[in-house]
């Protein structure tokens, strides 16, 4: 939990060296990245006692990517049961979405009753984090007490969830370009093996993969694989 006396200049620079961290994350897939920093903005965060990371391509698709205990990840839960509450509504409207006390909180009567009836929680603040291939994310943050967040949490998480939203973005392209590579190496593959085997040229066995992969409906590089599998 983050430490009430800190220099607001000190956690900008914590959040700025888990940006480091996360764009120099070579090997972790999207769990473990967003489990980092989950955990990090509830140190970072003033007021933050729990998080989580909900991802929603639309109003009936959402899922929790990432909590730090199991009282974040039923926030989750409940909010994707009655399909409304402060992260689906950061994630797909407001960005920026805070409850001073849910004993008073008149928006989501669904997610109100159930949040107050099943958790400790009385105050949230949920902040839009990226915006990638349809899929918008929300960083929520929870605590037990009324009015635990105020301008300065929603200042501070705004920049947290900036710059982890830059590094999560920079990774995933860093991912697609080497998935990439990979794929055009294996069609490659593949279309020397059908040159040689079929006295071919490359355009030929371009061609011939083109055509097995639509009448298959399966996508070039899958057909790419098996060919270069198969002996």
């Amino acid at each position: 939990m983050n430490s009430p006396v800190e220099d607001e200049g000190d956690v900008h620079l914590r959040i700025a060296e888990l940006a480091r961290e996360l764009h120099n994350g070579q090997g972790a897939d999207d769990r473990q990245i967003a489990s980092a920093v989950v955990q990090a903005a509830v140190m970072d965060i003033p007021g933050a006692e729990h998080a989580s990371l909900t991802v929603a391509s639309n109003r009936r698709s959402i899922e929790s990517f990432a909590s730090t205990d199991p009282l974040a990840l039923l926030h989750d839960q409940i909010q994707s049961e009655v399909l409304e509450g402060p992260c689906i509504s950061a994630a797909l409207h407001d960005r920026i979405v805070r409850i001073d006390d849910l004993e008073s909180e008149t928006r989501w009567p669904a997610y109100r009753a159930r949040a107050l009836a099943e958790t400790s929680t009385r105050s949230t603040l949920s902040i839009q984090m990226f915006t990638s291939q349809g899929a918008i994310g929300a960083l929520n943050l929870f605590a037990d007490k009324p009015h635990a967040f105020d301008l300065e949490a929603e200042d501070i998480g705004v920049v947290f969830a900036t710059h982890a939203a830059l590094a999560w973005n920079s990774m995933r392209k860093d991912q697609q370009f080497h998935s990439a590579l990979a794929n055009r190496d294996v069609i490659g593959q593949a279309k020397g093996m059908l040159m040689e085997r079929f006295g071919i040229d490359a355009i030929g066995a371009f061609d011939l993969m083109k055509r097995l992969s639509q009448d298959s409906n399966t996508k070039l590089v899958e057909i790419a694989r098996k060919i270069t599998t198969s002996r």
